[in-house]
């Protein structure tokens, strides 16, 4: 699995005019699901980015995790993290979990993200989004599970 991480101040997510999901502070997270995740692997990266310290505290160091921030999360399927760019122009997306197995993995990941108490605003799985974000910092983070 792959996420991008994004702490934003504010993220909106739009399909055919149509707000989805909507949140204020917290983090945006375009997720990637790959053939071999599975509940577990949701499970782990849920908790690691509900504990990721990377909010200010009061002395503005990054210290604060999601929940401490009072932070929600903005969640974005996106199988284009598993884009192979390696020959030619056009991406191949083999590498991205096939639709079922993709849209069952986010769901389960949407799932550990709020049995940590955390709110979560989703995108609409396969459809094209539009997603309008404020970035904070800028900070931006990549985790891939693989690694």
């Amino acid at each position: 699995m792959r996420a991008v991480l994004q702490r934003v101040t504010r993220a909106t997510c739009t399909v055919e005019g149509q707000i989805t999901g909507q949140v204020g502070a917290g983090f945006m997270v375009l997720l990637g699901v790959a053939p071999g995740d599975i509940a577990a692997t949701a499970a782990a990266l849920a908790q690691k980015i509900v504990k990721l310290r990377v909010f200010n505290d009061a002395a503005g160091k990054m210290n604060l995790a999601l929940a401490d921030a009072g932070g929600a999360v903005l969640s974005i399927s996106q199988f284009t993290l598993y884009a192979d760019t390696r020959r030619g122009n056009r991406p191949g997306f083999s590498g991205a979990a096939a639709p079922d197995h993709a849209r069952a993995l986010y769901a389960e990941f949407n799932a550990a993200l709020r049995s940590h108490g955390v709110e979560v605003q989703e995108g609409v799985f396969g459809a094209h989004m539009v997603l309008d974000l404020t970035n904070d910092g800028p900070v931006t983070l990549m985790l891939d599970t693989a690694e």
